[in-house]
């Protein structure tokens, strides 16, 4: 959902500051636009094509080097709960 929502609200003449803030609060939480937001916060867009293969050419460029390295002798395997 990408939709904008603009609000406005417009001083009265004599209106207040604070009533002005309320009622401009009132209508942003009337849009929804809060829960929206709210919502979205923590989705992540998925990874474009260019993203995937770009991510994809980094593992198979890492893995052959990984290789060449074992058949050189350079590699050591770490393995888990090993400290460093």
């Amino acid at each position: 959902m990408n939709s904008k929502s603009t609000i406005e609200v417009k001083k009265a003449n004599n209106e207040s500051n604070m009533t002005l803030i309320r009622r401009f609060s009132r209508r942003v939480q009337e849009a929804g636009i809060v829960r929206t937001v709210k919502s979205q916060r923590y989705n992540e867009r998925a990874p474009s094509k260019l993203d995937r293969k770009t991510s994809a050419l980094n593992r198979l460029k890492r893995g052959k080097e990984i290789e060449r390295l074992k058949k050189l002798g350079k590699w050591v395997e770490q393995t888990k709960g090993a400290r460093r």
